[in-house]
């Protein structure tokens, strides 16, 4: 039985075509596997932005942390311990400004956590969660996949070196892009997500 995870950071709500599609996904995952789903909306829920706190205490042993440093540090464990708990994670960014939304920034700030997710060895960083599927679903205005734009594509790239860098790096991406280039780019883009999904979805039955 396969337990999966629905990271989704979208602003956008029910417009939310990276939400709507990543939700595709894990639902469809959770048909065929029948395991639990756990959601992490961190646009309706967004962690909070580090500071000095969480720097600090998750490098001081428990027993000496402030409670400011306690409370910070939790938060992230709990992060972490949905990843670490989950055998699939879906996770879906809609690009704000070529980047990926800050809410998701702060989340992987959390769970980027050194000897807990990753770890250092003679050959340099180590990713600790491995062993685990991710699908990843990005959303743009734009086509950043090929062509002029492509350059300025600061989500899909980076998010799969924050996924790798924690050890997450069988991961399969789903684009859905060019929806402001007028309605038939639209249908199109959703068109080929859902092909894409339904193909995904039938290598994971």
């Amino acid at each position: 039985m396969s337990h999966t995870l629905l990271v989704t950071a979208s602003p956008r709500g029910t417009d939310s075509l990276s939400t709507r599609f990543a939700t595709e996904i894990a639902d469809g995952i959770v048909a065929r596997s029948g395991g639990p789903l756990t959601v992490r909306d961190l646009a309706a829920n967004p962690p909070p932005h580090i500071t000095s706190a969480y720097i600090q205490g998750r490098i001081t042993s428990p027993e000496d942390r402030t409670s400011e440093q306690s409370e910070a540090v939790k938060v992230a464990q709990e992060l972490v311990d949905e990843l670490k708990v989950a055998n699939v994670i879906v996770l879906g960014s809609g690009m704000i400004n070529f980047g990926l939304p800050s809410q998701l920034k702060a989340w992987f700030d959390h769970v980027t956590w050194p000897r807990v997710t990753f770890g250092y060895g003679d050959t340099g960083p180590t990713g600790l969660l491995t062993g685990k599927k991710v699908y990843l679903v990005t959303a743009a205005g734009g086509v950043f996949s090929e062509g002029a734009w492509a350059s300025f594509d600061f989500q899909t790239n980076y998010l799969l070196h924050l996924l790798g860098f924690i050890g997450l790096t069988d991961v399969e991406v789903v684009r859905v892009e060019g929806t402001v280039l007028g309605t038939d780019a639209v249908k199109a883009a959703i068109a080929n997500a859902e092909t894409a999904i339904k193909a995904l979805l039938a290598e994971a039955a």
